[in-house]
């Protein structure tokens, strides 16, 4: 019997390693020397199904996207094939969001095996992007702007697969534009877009550039990860990000996302979950199902999600 408040859910967003059997160069031996929660080195171990389990068990958890983990590069497809082989022992993640550059030159080889996985929804590509707004360079080789890259993006829509969007906030205007051009692939902006910077004038700077990509009609929202470097997970501050970003996309375009294990960095599953359906809390119950569940389970075509099944 599930617990009292648990939340009936879809995870739109969670990750699951075997270092021990595959490579993931960033938890391995090649540290990412600018990760955006400062010191990882507790993700540096295993994270399989028994362990998301184990953090999400006081929910209902009808479903789970898995969405790339920076799997080896030279093997792209690698990683779909592990976790179909996951899938299949047990029974998650419900699909997949695969990697596949746009922009090399075995680009279209790799989104096309990809796209042959059955569990496989959409693409995760991250663009070249800077450290810093004034660090920018349009048009460099794999930013938003590359004659490559755009090519290679257009190549989704032939195989009907959505992209999910990893960028600053900063870059946010250039994907507007990525996404006015490519009006029928269906885009999923990760991590709230990432607003690191919680000051007056870093959260409107925010605001400014969700609003502009807001303003796509294919561009949804995965509410996650309000983590920030060095400093704790606070409930107010993360609250008004929350329905800031509500506010900007409506709630039918957003949908709840855990990030797991690397949320896991700031804050556990429950107090997760239970947080942000406090902050949704003004919202009726049909709009906190669409939150929760329903949006999620149409972006990424979940087909029979029910809040009377449970899964994993």
């Amino acid at each position: 019997m599930d617990e009292p408040g648990a939340v009936t859910l879809v995870d739109a967003h969670h990750h699951l390693w075997d270092l021990g059997a595959n490579y993931y160069p960033w938890l391995s031996d090649q540290p990412e020397a600018h990760f955006f929660m400062g010191d990882y080195t507790p993700l540096k171990r295993n994270y399989l199904p028994a362990d998301y389990r184990r953090d999400a068990r006081r929910h209902n958890v009808l479903a789970t996207v898995h969405c790339e983990a920076e799997w080896d590069r030279a093997d792209q497809v690698g990683e779909t094939r592990w976790l179909t082989g996951v899938h299949e022992r047990e029974g998650m993640p419900t699909a997949i969001v695969a990697h596949a550059w746009f922009h090399t030159p075995e680009g279209e080889e790799v989104l096309a095996r990809q796209a042959a996985f059955p569990l496989v929804r959409g693409i995760r590509s991250k663009p070249v992007t800077s450290l810093s707004p004034d660090r920018m360079t349009p048009g460099a080789p794999g930013t938003m702007q590359d004659p490559r890259w755009l090519e290679g993006f257009a190549r989704l829509e032939k195989h009907s697969l959505s992209w999910d969007l990893r960028v600053p906030y900063w870059h946010l205007y250039e994907a507007a534009e990525v996404a006015r051009a490519f009006p029928r692939t269906p885009i999923v902006l990760n991590h709230t877009g990432f607003p690191w910077d919680r000051s007056p004038q870093g959260l409107a700077a925010w605001q400014k550039a969700m609003e502009a990509i807001a303003r796509e009609p294919n561009v949804h929202l995965k509410v996650s990860e309000f983590g920030l470097k060095d400093r704790p997970w606070d409930f107010e501050s993360n609250r008004q990000v929350v329905l800031r970003a509500i506010g900007i996309f409506g709630i039918e375009r957003c949908m709840f996302a855990s990030n797991f294990p690397v949320a896991g960095l700031r804050i556990d599953y429950d107090t997760l979950v239970r947080s942000v359906a406090r902050m949704l809390e003004g919202f009726s119950e049909r709009e906190r199902r669409r939150f929760f569940v329903d949006n999620a389970a149409a972006f990424y075509r979940l087909a029979g999600v029910s809040t009377n099944e449970r899964q994993p």
